[in-house]
């Protein structure tokens, strides 16, 4: 194997690695890293949880004074500032490492740039750019927190073959096999915030809580089920109407309502803060609701990288109709429902020139069910 071909293998060894870190590490970047000394593995690291050790930290602690004059390989740009630990630049000086191979810069504004400098300017060779479209893919909720001051939006639908959602009574469970749930909890794991509205609310009353251990989302077995996240669960609800007995107030973690200001909404959102949920107004859109786009921004200063929306056809069909959906996961079930059942979308088109296309990033079979992930062109 060439010491080219080397590199990138070693580097995608490291994007492995930091992967291990995405049900954990939000509002932190997954990060990995791993040092190598005469084409030899001496020492790796991913990031757990923030506020915890980093990946370099790790990797140079495993390979200890072997670390002077080695390789090490970084999927993100090294902090050079003081947050909750110190900076991992200064521990690459302080072992003394011969050259550091990276595969993105860090788009926060308190590492962009300063961490490769800060490494140069002590004579340290560093190349920058090796599987990078990887790494940032990878992070890609990260990246467009810190780049855009916006969440990464994935909108997640399951439907019968003919496209509805639920019968005209609105009863929908279950239309997706086992698996295909299973792999719902594991987007819910990987995601800071679920968004719902006040319709699915009321009609299913949905506890949008994670039911499943690490075990079983298949995680890495340094990972317990007590690291389990609870993502903060945000209901759309514009005239603050949720009921104070709703299964949300049963589980733990935070509930945030979304509504517009007003009279009446400042009133009802007192028992709901009693209750235990927070509640934030927001801009009136066009159309009477809560602004998305601004709930999205506030979703972003909360630290949310990724949000996974879960919701009706109205609240799906407004993130769509609005531009503001980056991913769209599909789980199709191998059954009819008829035309009287409820539709995927609120969504008024009346000209095929008007029509949203879609591109179709991945297609696998999810029990018996298919999942199909699509997505507009997207600028991360």
């Amino acid at each position: 194997m060439d010491k080219h071909q080397s590199g990138i293998s070693i580097m995608s060894y490291a994007l492995q690695l930091a992967a291990k870190g995405r049900f954990t590490t939000s509002p932190n970047p997954m990060v990995g890293c791993v040092v190598v000394r005469d084409g030899e593995i001496i020492g790796e690291g991913w990031h757990l949880r923030a506020g915890e050790e980093h990946a370099e930290a790790i990797a140079l602690g495993q390979a200890g004074h072997m670390a002077h004059s080695s390789e090490v390989y970084i999927t993100l740009e090294p902090c050079a500032h003081f947050g909750r630990t110190g900076p991992c630049v200064n521990l690459l000086l302080e072992a003394g490492v011969g050259s550091v191979i990276i595969s993105s810069e860090d788009p926060n504004p308190l590492v962009r740039g300063n961490g490769i400098e800060k490494l140069q300017s002590a004579g340290i060779a560093v190349k920058l750019g090796l599987l990078e479209d990887q790494a940032r893919h990878l992070n890609r909720g990260f990246f467009k927190r810190h780049k855009k001051g916006l969440p990464w939006v994935t909108v997640k639908m399951a439907a019968s073959l003919d496209g509805r959602t639920a019968m005209a009574d609105g009863q929908s469970q279950w239309i997706t096999s086992p698996s295909a749930r299973l792999d719902v909890q594991r987007l819910r794991a990987q995601s800071c915030a679920i968004i719902s509205g006040i319709g699915t609310q009321k009609i299913d009353d949905p506890s949008l809580s994670l039911r499943v251990d690490y075990e079983s989302l298949g995680s890495d077995p340094a990972v317990a089920s007590s690291d389990l996240r609870q993502p903060l669960r945000v209901i759309v609800d514009s005239r603050c109407e949720m009921a104070t007995d709703s299964k949300l107030f049963s589980q733990t973690g935070r509930i945030l309502v979304a509504s517009v200001d007003g009279d009446i909404q400042r009133e009802r959102a007192e028992k709901l803060i009693v209750a235990g949920a927070e509640v934030e107004f927001f801009p009136e859109s066009r159309h009477g609701q809560v602004d998305l786009t601004q709930l999205l921004h506030r979703l972003a200063q909360l630290g949310c990288n990724n949000v996974l929306v879960e919701a009706g056809a109205t609240l799906a069909g407004s993130f769509i109709a609005e531009g503001i959906t980056d991913e769209f996961i599909y789980y199709m079930a191998p059954k009819l429902m008829g035309s009287n059942a409820r539709p995927l979308f609120r969504l008024p088109i009346n000209m095929m020139d008007a029509h949203l296309a879609m591109s179709i990033r991945d297609m696998r079979r999810v029990g018996d069910d298919i999942r199909i992930t699509l997505s507009p062109d997207a600028d991360y």
